[in-house]
């Protein structure tokens, strides 16, 4: 994995987002863990993100960093991702990690799924 290929316009992980996983990573107790963004079928738009801790790198896994903590994508969801800001939200509306996803013609009002 060349992380050196990886060109910053495919995603975004902003300062709060970054500070979140750091926080999440922290209370986990495991400096070794990522947190792993991926796409699948479902949700109520047809596709839905998932958000997860992982240690692992797969061959088809794209890495970003931003301020010391690790976000992979695998290639297939990435496709879907080009261009997104990864972000953690907290306002009156509930706190979670929030995907502004240019290529999304369409999402849903709790913003976990998408068209």
């Amino acid at each position: 994995m060349d992380e050196l290929s990886v060109a910053p316009e495919e995603l975004t992980v902003t300062a709060a987002c970054a500070k979140r996983v750091s926080e999440i990573i922290a209370q986990e107790g495991d400096d070794s863990m990522m947190l792993r963004i991926a796409i699948s079928g479902g949700g109520c738009s047809g596709f839905q993100y998932g958000f997860d801790l992982d240690k692992t790198i797969n061959d088809d896994d794209k890495l970003f960093e931003r301020d010391g903590v690790k976000v992979v994508v695998d290639l297939m969801s990435l496709g879907m991702l080009m261009g997104s800001e990864v972000d953690y939200v907290d306002d009156l509306m509930g706190a979670a990690f929030r995907i502004n996803n240019p290529n999304a013609a369409s999402s849903c009002g709790c913003g976990v799924s998408f068209a």
